[in-house]
């Protein structure tokens, strides 16, 4: 049987993620079809004070990553964030997606609560068991920035719907 945390984690990152890869795959070839400077939409945001859609795709995978290493207990890959174009987000997520299909679902068991800690060593540490990092820090804000990453693309103007943004399932 298939650990829970394994279930709940991973098959739903990857489905989320290559569905962000289609997305911003048909953001890029609305950019070439409509004579947009590609910088328009990476560049874009909802409201200043948020970041823009290059951000929110890198922080996308971030999580993802973040979330996958530390409940199968490995090390958090990190990649360097130099992402400037549409390929070098493809890339980013293909790579971020051959990380997680890289983990084993054996390696989550019994990680339902085992200690995750955020932030090691600043004022900011947070202790949480597995379960609850999975649950309310880790999937909302892979959540919020796959979400944020669709809706600055809905809002400027390329045709995705609610099926683009589902993916594959």
């Amino acid at each position: 049987m298939t650990s829970a945390m394994y279930s709940h984690s991973v098959p739903v990152l990857k489905q989320m993620l290559t569905a962000l890869k289609t997305i911003l795959g048909q953001a890029a070839a609305h950019a070439s079809e409509k004579s947009i400077e590609p910088d328009a939409l990476l560049q874009a945001r909802l409201f200043p004070d948020m970041f823009p859609l290059l951000k929110q795709v890198q922080i996308a995978a971030d999580f993802s990553r973040g979330i996958t290493a530390r409940l199968a207990g490995v090390e958090v890959p990190s990649f360097e964030g130099q992402e400037k174009t549409f390929a070098d987000l493809d890339a980013l997520l293909t790579q971020t997606l051959a990380f997680l299909d890289s983990v084993k679902a054996d390696q989550f068991e019994g990680k339902e609560s085992s200690e995750i800690v955020l932030r090691p060593g600043t004022p900011k540490e947070k202790k949480l068991s597995g379960q609850t990092y999975l649950a309310n820090y880790g999937l909302p804000q892979f959540f919020f920035h796959v979400t944020t990453a669709y809706d600055i693309l809905r809002h400027n103007g390329v045709a995705i719907g609610k099926r683009d943004y589902m993916g594959a399932y």
